[in-house]
């Protein structure tokens, strides 16, 4: 007996109950796999999270650490400045003038560490594609 004898011929569809046999095998396949696939984009979450939040944390205390230690040095360096300054113009408006420039450093120091530490950064943007693609794929085996 040969084999094209047992398949049946190009272009015939069974209709014993195969579609309805596989789509069912489709549809407790995609019950085993998507309790997995959730569980695995909450660790994948969960771990770009810890990643995110050490990140934030080692940011926040660098800005801290560095903001400690210019202050002591500022505080030295602008009582020169102002020493300095006093020679050329009246006491009171050279450390006017260095209490302004100090200022403004600062707030620019500030705005730089407050950029690294923005909600944006610590969105988990890989779970947050993958789960997409998953969607996607799930929508395609069901349709």
């Amino acid at each position: 007996m040969s084999i094209n004898s047992e398949l049946p011929p190009r272009g015939t569809a069974s209709h014993n109950g195969d579609t309805d046999t596989s789509a069912l095998g489709l549809i407790r396949q995609l019950a085993h796999e998507v309790p997995a696939l959730i569980s695995e984009e909450l660790a994948l979450a969960k771990a770009e999270i810890r990643t995110s939040v050490a990140t934030a944390k080692a940011a926040a205390a660098a800005l801290a650490g560095g903001m400690v230690i210019m202050m002591a040095g500022l505080v030295i360096l602008l009582l020169a400045a102002v020493y300095a300054l006093a020679m050329v113009v009246a006491p009171w408006l050279a450390a006017l003038i260095v209490g302004v420039a100090a200022m403004l450093v600062g707030y620019l120091m500030v705005q730089s560490g407050k950029k690294h530490l923005e909600a944006t950064q610590l969105a988990p943007e890989r779970t947050m594609n993958s789960l997409s693609k998953d969607k996607d794929a799930i929508q395609r085996k069901v349709s």
